[in-house]
């Protein structure tokens, strides 16, 4: 069982950056196929697919609203992904989530996930 722990949500304005971390922590093998994905819901929509990392590679997958803005990566020795954002738009303002799966799974889609994080808020003001 992975459990995961976010952190690095908070409130900025248009234009600025945040970096989210999530932790995974519980007993898993580090060499099943792991991968992260990071996932949003803004008030009043569906939680959508932000991007994903995989564990073993570092090899990512973006959103097209994430592409060019949006940065995943690891670090396995912390057991830590990241999501770093940049120039961020008051329309990404949502909490943030993220997930761990063994892949190969639909990395889009929240029903391949095992383990989800607690979510954390991220508020951009124009």
């Amino acid at each position: 069982q992975v459990r995961l722990m976010e952190s690095g949500g908070g409130s900025v304005q248009a234009g600025g950056s945040l970096r989210l971390s999530c932790t995974a922590s519980g007993s898993f093998d580090i060499n099943h196929d792991w991968l992260t994905g990071w996932f949003r819901r803004a008030p009043g929509k569906e939680r959508e697919f932000v991007a994903s990392v995989k564990w073993s590679t570092g090899g990512t997958y973006y959103s097209t609203f994430g592409e060019g803005r949006f940065t995943a990566s690891r670090d396995n020795a912390k057991n830590t992904q990241y999501l770093e954002m940049n120039d961020l738009k008051p329309e990404d303002t949502a909490i943030y989530y993220c997930a761990a799966g063994r892949t190969p799974f639909t990395i889009t889609e929240v029903a391949g996930y095992e383990s989800w994080g607690q979510g954390t808020q991220v508020i951009v003001s124009s």
